[in-house]
């Protein structure tokens, strides 16, 4: 009895301290390659062939990818195989996300175009590598906000809770460094477009370079706005460590006015994003980043979603001021959707913890481990905002990525989205070498971000 009594306590202090208790066996981790792929998808299609099997994905280049930057549509020419509107959803609505159901209810002129369903996902050798050693190896701690064992893959490839799962999500792969020169919007009830910000982003992978496999650091962003000219000679910094457990989300700004940079802790969690106008919070970033330390996340299970995927056509051959930004939502006739299998994890606040959202839940697509699409709930539980990412493969790099997202504000039937490639200029670039470590210092905003 006192043995017994002594393996529950012990169980309860790991589980209280966040250790994953179930590691992957190495039993299970050798389906990887087998009956899923080398990060964890379920390798065969769906019995109704509706979701193909997976076949490697879209690694190389299209032949007229010419223009450094902007990536043709490997798929134009294709029509939608159906639509789904306020009028059949209920036909379809054992693959509809709550949010997306809220969306065709209010917004009379919102479809979903749904196109035949191809899993472009493709990531280099060094990474699925990676993955693979990883999934008998990573594990977490400190109720899942710290990372363990892990560098340069996915670190949870069958993942057994909603942190480990959410983790692939926050690790996402997106080559080794990044730069873009991209829009920001809000689109308000009557269709008034508002361009918020527009700059030049640049972001660079610690977790992902083979020469730093001690690094203590996630990820860097850093943002200097050129417009709009109220927005001129700001910039932003953003470093994230990968033990959340210990250590906090570093922050700096620069304001013009000031003339100096100042540490901004506050640039996380809820905080309003003032690039947006407010209409979003810090941790809304492609739908979710930085710390889940204000949450439990409870992994729900896998489930076939319509969800917005390879959009090519909106992201690079669309006019988005003129064609695109749409009053209450996107214009349906240049958005992609196709059917994928998706993790489902829903956060719930914590009991003692603040934040704007009490509950969110997210879809993972299962090729990329990007969340395509989340849903917000306020304070009084109801649905408040819905997320959207708008995945495509970077073929040249590979990896699949969202390239931009939205938040639709379901109370003010507003918008706003993101990461929007600015017209007239470079599309997203990979550099693939790193920065000179002096490029994610506080002082560099200062030399940067000068009007």
């Amino acid at each position: 009895m006192k043995l017994r009594k002594y393996l529950i306590a012990s169980g309860m202090v790991l589980v209280s301290a966040g250790i994953a208790l179930g590691q992957v066996s190495a039993e299970k981790a050798a389906q990887l390659g087998k009956n899923l792929t080398l990060i964890g998808a379920e390798k065969a299609g769906n019995k109704e062939g509706t979701i193909p099997e997976y076949t490697g994905g879209i690694s190389k280049s299209p032949a007229n990818y010419t223009k450094k930057g902007w990536r043709p549509d490997p798929f134009e020419g294709e029509k939608p195989e159906f639509a789904i509107s306020a009028k059949n959803m209920d036909k379809y609505s054992d693959k509809l996300s709550d949010g997306i159901k809220a969306m065709l209810k209010k917004y009379p002129t919102f479809r979903l175009d749904v196109y035949k369903t191809h899993r472009t996902a493709a990531y280099p050798k060094y990474v699925t590598d990676n993955t693979v050693r990883l999934a008998t190896v990573a594990k977490t701690a400190n109720g899942g906000l710290s990372l363990v064992g892990a560098h340069g893959g996915f670190p949870f490839p069958i993942p057994q809770d909603g942190y480990e799962a959410m983790w692939n999500h926050v690790l996402h792969y997106n080559g080794l460094t990044y730069e873009e020169r991209y829009r920001a919007y809000t689109v308000d009830s009557s269709g008034r477009v508002t361009m918020q910000a527009e700059g030049n982003v640049t972001q660079e992978y610690f977790y992902y370079d083979p020469a730093k496999p001690d690094t203590k650091e996630f990820y860097a962003l850093k943002v200097y706005l050129l417009g709009p000219a109220r927005k001129m000679g700001e910039s932003f910094l953003v470093i994230d460590p990968i033990d959340y457990g210990r250590e906090s989300r570093k922050g700096w700004q620069y304001l013009p006015g000031q003339r100096r940079v100042k540490l901004a802790p506050d640039l996380s969690f809820d905080t309003p994003f003032s690039s947006f106008g407010g209409q979003i919070t810090w941790d809304d970033l492609f739908l979710f980043s930085g710390s889940m330390e204000r949450y439990n996340m409870k992994l729900i299970g896998k489930k076939e979603m319509y969800i917005p995927y390879n959009e090519y056509k909106m992201l690079y051959q669309t006019d988005h001021e003129k064609v695109a930004l749409k009053a209450n939502h996107l214009n349906p006739d240049v958005l992609r959707w196709e059917l994928h299998r998706v993790w489902v994890v829903e956060a719930t606040l914590k009991p003692g913890k603040r934040h704007l959202y009490h509950k969110q839940v997210f879809y993972l697509d299962e090729d990329s481990w990007s969340a395509a699409l989340a849903d917000k709930y306020d304070g009084r539980g109801q649905l408040y905002r819905v997320g959207m990412n708008y995945l495509t493969q970077q073929y040249d790099v590979p990896c699949l990525f969202p390239d931009s997202f939205s938040i639709h504000d379901l109370i003010t039937n507003s918008y706003s989205i993101n990461a929007l490639p600015a017209p007239g200029r470079k599309g997203i670039l990979y550099p693939g070498h790193a920065f000179p470590a002096k490029d994610w210092t506080s002082d560099s905003l200062a030399t940067g971000g000068v009007r």
